[in-house]
């Protein structure tokens, strides 16, 4: 069956990022001129998907209001000829996909978070993109773990190795090598003590699933930090029937954290059409004082 849903959970409180998130949700920090759930939402249409779930919680109507029409605004840039272009790429950002949302009515972790996507997914494989984490790239990393559920027919993981320093903030993947960036993987455990890792290879943001994960979710016990962790369900999958792992090419960005928020800004603006030139002067021009 072909993905064409997915599911952003969007529900953190950004606690990493205080105080900027104090009154604007993280996933509407700005990467030089667009949110940073904008670059998510794009990924996953040119991968393919036509329907988009995101799961929000109090406080977080600024990503509703993004992703609707604005007609104050719109008659104000459509009545200049200058602004034409502004105008067709904000109309253009409420008819991306067709946009549901729900609220996580408790911060109960990801896991439960996904669990509330259940009545949009129905009985259809669905991509999650977790709204932390923008990756940007040539092959947007959605399509390619979508591709290799395709091929495979099983839920897919989008991972990346990390540092044995950090493998312990993220999960740790028993993984075997099928070709190229697949790997089959067998076990997972999240956040893992050092004598618990079982690779570096960790899920970095991305994975497809199929529906009877919302079965595995009703019975997973809450895990690390007292939450209903997804990996724990997923844990349950890999163990039973296996999962497919793709280290997908892209550069992903941490948007719950302050150098990956900084990361992003830095890099995207450099290779933007209007400011990346004058950008990369600058740069050159506060290196020399550093």
């Amino acid at each position: 069956m072909k993905v064409t849903k997915a599911v952003i959970p969007a529900a953190g409180l950004g606690t990493r990022v205080l105080p900027a998130t104090k009154s604007m949700p993280k996933e509407m920090l700005p990467i030089v001129d667009k949110p940073a759930i904008q670059y998510i939402v794009e990924e996953a249409v040119r991968s393919g998907i036509t329907d988009i779930l995101i799961i929000t919680n109090r406080g977080k109507g600024l990503i509703e209001d993004h992703f609707d029409r604005v007609p104050e605004l719109e008659a104000r840039l459509s009545g200049s000829e200058e602004k034409r272009a502004v105008y067709h790429e904000v109309v253009d950002i409420a008819h991306l996909a067709n946009f549901y949302f729900v609220r996580q009515k408790e911060t109960r972790g990801l896991g439960h978070a996904v669990s509330c996507a259940r009545s949009f997914v129905g009985n259809e494989p669905f991509a999650v993109l977790y709204g932390d984490d923008v990756i940007i790239g040539q092959d947007p990393a959605c399509g390619q773990l979508i591709r290799a559920y395709e091929e495979f027919g099983k839920g897919v993981l989008g991972v990346k190795q990390v540092s044995p320093q950090a493998i312990q903030k993220y999960s740790s993947l028993k993984v075997e090598p099928i070709r190229d960036n697949l790997f089959h993987c067998t076990d997972m455990v999240e956040k893992p003590a050092p004598e618990n890792v079982l690779s570096l290879y960790s899920i970095l943001g991305r994975c497809v699933l199929t529906p009877e994960i919302f079965d595995i979710l009703d019975r997973t016990q809450p895990g690390a930090g007292g939450e209903i962790q997804l990996t724990d369900a997923m844990r349950e999958l890999a163990r039973s029937s296996g999962m497919i792992a793709v280290d997908f090419t892209g550069k992903r960005y941490d948007m719950g954290n302050k150098l990956g928020i900084m990361q992003a800004q830095v890099e995207v603006a450099l290779n933007h059409p209007q400011i990346g030139e004058e950008f990369r002067e600058y740069l050159k021009e506060i290196a020399k004082t550093l």
